[in-house]
């Protein structure tokens, strides 16, 4: 079993510094939808994709949906509002997965579907050291590549006011991570669409949201066995 080095406090980067400033995005129709930041325009066209994407995605992460909709009520990718895209200028350094197969979060990782190495978005936020009884959930939030090169980029960083709850790759450029993020009415469902070849980022946000949510709940649900030997 690794050992991990106790992780630095951090502070936010550009990416929790802009939810913190985004409240809902646009309104719903394609015009408004196009109104994003930095001037970067999308075409219907473009929208039209992505929304697609999040409807599949969706499709295939049924216990995310199941667990947000059993708290929200029904929704569906119509429910999502795009807020923003945006690139991004990932941390990369030198190193290597240090998740190995003995690893408890081993299991939890998601392998590139042509094997350019695996994204984790649960080992910064899951202490489970063997100097500790129980493992134990930090307050941040990121999402690594690890990619096979031996090079990690971190594309994405959340302060303790959210989290990133589940993801999937959904081809070889593109992967999606759910999550939420507590805005001062309550925890909002969003979604994030990383485009790790041209680092472009869509940012979608849930119209509907929750005044109260256990934020450790669902990764209860998901990591039920997160066992030291």
């Amino acid at each position: 079993m690794r050992m991990k080095v106790p992780k630095s406090s951090l502070t936010l980067s550009w990416f929790s510094a802009i939810i913190f400033l985004v409240q809902f995005g646009c309104t719903g129709n394609s015009l408004e939808e196009q109104k994003i930041s930095n001037g970067m325009l999308l075409a219907d066209e473009e929208i039209s994709m992505l929304k697609n994407q999040l409807h599949l995605a969706l499709a295939q992460k049924q216990s995310w949906h199941s667990h947000w909709k059993n708290i929200l009520g029904p929704f569906d990718s119509s429910s999502f509002e795009l807020a923003m895209t945006d690139s991004i200028d990932p941390m990369e350094m030198p190193e290597r997965n240090p998740i190995l197969f003995d690893d408890p979060l081993f299991p939890y990782q998601f392998a590139h579907p042509s094997g350019n190495g695996t994204m984790d978005i649960y080992s910064y936020k899951i202490e489970a050291q063997e100097t500790v009884d129980q493992p134990f959930l930090n307050p941040d939030s990121e999402v690594v590549w690890y990619r096979a090169d031996g090079m990690k980029e971190r594309l994405l960083f959340m302060g303790p006011s959210g989290m990133f709850e589940e993801g999937e790759w959904l081809n070889e450029n593109e992967f999606i991570v759910f999550g939420y993020f507590q805005e001062e009415e309550g925890f909002r469902p969003m979604a994030w669409i990383i485009n790790v070849q041209t680092h472009k980022i869509a940012h979608f946000n849930l119209r509907d949201l929750v005044k109260t949510y256990e934020p450790d709940s669902y990764l209860d649900q998901k990591i039920k066995q997160v066992s030291l030997d």
